[in-house]
């Protein structure tokens, strides 16, 4: 019988997220009658999203739907691609921008840093949105790959001078391990840009604290949120099972029964409710 739930203090929304759902909430308080619209997702968590979808709030994906003069477009946390911003502004459109500050950091960084012959190395998930904004700023070839193995299948030339960055959510660890590789194979000098949030470190941090002391670990949030996914994999990579779920209703209690000791994280993007859910429906097993 389950005797103990530990719940990571840093599970829950970061800062980046808070901000951005604080100027959509915003938002549709001042803009009472208007169209509003977040360009894409403005996180990843599908409950979170379902709730704005019932208050009006429109996901579109192609700015030319938007009414010039009529629509209020929030720009997403994960951040977009400089172009898309550029033509954006051309509408006639009020934006909001509720880009992360770490995301906008790090676009800013890849931006000063960049010039045609400078290339970026780009640590995170290819086709993840805010990856997607960060390449748009480089200005020489951009590779993107989410692993050192898949790092080492690319054809990079030795001549060439490269610079490092990551998707602000990544493993830090894995990011070390990275330059090593990329230092002694290719350039000595290599230019190493700090992208990835605190934050997020923590949190990965305490999830591998906690795997350390639990026989089952539970990380809850959006199946598409990367941070979430990256936990798990942290806990994962103790040794101890874990799952990833989005809600309480995901749970199979038999089995979970099983053990005396559970440990519970969840991404950045994850409500306290769906947390505060799931954290009383393992209780209910002691």
């Amino acid at each position: 019988m389950t005797k103990e739930i530990i719940l990571a203090g840093t599970a829950g929304f970061c800062m980046g997220v808070s901000l951005a759902l604080r100027k959509l909430d915003q938002a549709l308080d001042k803009h009472r009658g208007k169209n509003i619209y977040t360009l894409g997702p403005i996180i990843h968590n599908p409950q979170v999203l379902e709730k704005y979808a019932r208050l009006g709030v429109n996901i579109i994906k192609d700015i030319g739907q938007l009414q010039p003069r009529e629509s209020v477009v929030i720009i997403r946390a994960h951040g977009i691609p400089l172009e898309t911003e550029n033509r954006l502004r051309q509408r006639q459109v009020e934006i909001i921008n509720a880009t992360c500050p770490k995301v906008k950091k790090a676009q800013i960084l890849i931006q000063k840093h960049s010039s045609p012959s400078t290339h970026l190395l780009l640590y995170g998930e290819p086709d993840h949105p805010e990856v997607r904004g960060l390449i748009s700023y480089a200005l020489g070839k951009t590779y993107v790959f989410d692993s050192l193995k898949n790092l080492q299948k690319l054809s990079l030339d030795p001549s060439e001078h490269y610079f490092l960055a990551a998707q602000t959510t990544q493993d830090r660890e894995h990011f070390y391990e990275i330059k090593q590789f990329v230092q002694e194979k290719f350039d000595p000098n290599l230019d190493v840009l700090d992208t990835i949030c605190d934050a997020t470190k923590n949190r990965q941090e305490e999830a591998l604290q906690i795997a350390r002391q639990v026989d089952f670990m539970i990380v809850v949030g959006g199946k598409n949120s990367g941070n979430t996914r990256r936990l798990a994999k942290v806990a994962q990579e103790q040794g101890v099972p874990c799952v990833h779920i989005e809600t309480k209703e995901e749970l199979h209690l038999p089995d979970l029964a099983r053990y005396s000791k559970i440990g519970l994280t969840a991404g950045a993007s994850t409500p306290d409710f769906i947390i505060q859910d799931v954290y009383n429906t393992l209780k209910s097993l002691a």
